[in-house]
């Protein structure tokens, strides 16, 4: 099965220049358990940069997906100060409710069109899952110690693993403005 492993530049997350023609990605809407995470950081859309910013939970560094129908997705990201405080405290408390319900949208350029597209993504939908497990803990964690790459507004590395619950979910791909795909994530189990 083909995997997904894509690089995103947060600095051109955090502060779009048109001119650079790399891959941004946002974390659109986050909830574990029953912390909903918070839309407070402002970002440009890299398909509408004449419009209004728009409010996301993280700016994605990178995002992974094997690409199986059960294999968790794994991302990366910055996240906000409050958001931060939210997953310490979910960290250092029981989670005993380990459900996730997140979006996302991966822009990349394509050079024949001359325009940013959404190349991996929930199409504006919430995927749910489960936080993963490697080796028996649970695949998450933020830094306590404000990243430095990009100080305004101040932000915190971030990363979670995913995996599906038991119904069938979508992945949306595409590999320029008119090729685009469907991957199936997460199997439906018969009752």
């Amino acid at each position: 099965m083909a995997s997904t492993n894509l690089a995103c530049s947060v600095e051109q997350g955090f502060n779009f220049q048109k001119d650079a023609q790399i891959q941004v990605g946002h974390i659109t809407s986050l909830k574990i358990g029953d912390k909903e995470y918070k839309k407070d950081l402002a970002v440009t859309v890299p398909t509408d940069i004449s419009g209004d910013k728009v409010k996301v939970v993280g700016v994605i560094s990178n995002i992974f997906w094997e690409g199986g129908h059960a294999d968790p997705i794994m991302f990366g990201c910055r996240i906000s100060t409050d958001n931060k405080e939210s997953s310490v405290l979910l960290q250092h408390t029981s989670m005993s409710d380990t459900s996730v319900s997140f979006s996302f949208v991966i822009y990349d350029y394509d050079p024949k069109e001359k325009k940013f597209y959404p190349n991996f993504h929930t199409n504006e939908t919430d995927l749910n899952g489960l936080v993963a497990k490697n080796g028996g803990e649970l695949d998450f964690g933020v830094d306590l110690d404000q990243a430095d790459d990009v100080v305004s507004p101040k932000n915190f590395s971030f990363f979670l693993g995913v995996m599906p619950t038991e119904e069938e979910q979508e992945a949306h791909f595409a590999v320029n403005t008119s090729a685009k795909f469907v991957k199936k994530w997460g199997v439906s189990v018969a009752e």
